[in-house]
């Protein structure tokens, strides 16, 4: 009896020990649908946004404008991670002369965030907003007000102008349109990058940028 009894226990187990393992794998199933349902959801607003996401005339371009591979980066100023993605970046633009590179402003971390995004727009009135671009990138700490117009000053822009562009209208227009886009295709943080119209979903840190060029180019 005590032996039927061991048995039964046994039985009960192994079936409860299934059971764990079919949810495990129903769950993990449907996670995998899940996902696969939000990208092909995601690659669709960027495809309905492509113009606006690769060819917006009013966000400035480092790399070939003329590129077959185009990557959109929305970043903010004061984001460490942007900063410690940039070198990869460029080091990406001087090994393939193909590839362009849109710079999506997205300043929302910080309020300094905003005046860093204001004062880099209004420097392409002046026709130097590469130079400063990549001062504010380089700049380590907490970025300050004063660090800005002071890395503006060593990038020969006039100040004083560029205080007044700052609230320019098509600043402005750049911002709310680099809101909108990045809310419609669920970006909500920096940095976010789409290579070849595919958003990438794993951390900066870890994203291959050549093998995702190629992986475009081939697509």
């Amino acid at each position: 009896m005590r032996a039927l009894l061991l048995s039964g226990l046994m039985f009960l187990g192994a079936c409860g020990a299934a059971a764990a393992d079919d949810t495990a794998r129903i769950e993990q199933a449907y996670a995998r649908k899940l996902a696969a349902q939000q990208q092909q959801d995601v690659e669709q607003r960027i495809a309905g946004r492509e113009h606006a996401l690769d060819n917006a005339p009013s966000s400035p371009v480092l790399g070939n404008p003329a590129g077959d591979v185009v990557i959109v980066e929305f970043f903010d100023y004061t984001c460490p991670y942007c900063k410690a993605v940039e070198p990869r970046l460029e080091a990406l633009l001087k090994s393939d002369r193909k590839v362009k590179l849109v710079l999506k402003e997205f300043p929302i971390l910080t309020p300094q965030s905003l005046i860093a995004t204001r004062a880099a727009l209004a420097a392409t009135h002046q026709g130097k907003y590469h130079q400063f671009h990549q001062a504010m990138m380089n700049f380590r700490g907490q970025l300050l007000e004063s660090d800005i117009f002071d890395m503006a000053r060593a990038s020969s822009l006039d100040v004083a102008r560029l205080r007044r562009d700052m609230t320019a209208p098509d600043v402005s227009d750049e911002i709310i349109a680099n809101f909108n886009l990045a809310r419609g295709i669920r970006v909500f943080q920096t940095p976010a990058f789409i290579v070849g119209g595919r958003l990438m979903n794993s951390e900066s840190a870890s994203i291959d940028f050549p093998k995702a060029v190629a992986a475009a180019r081939h697509k």
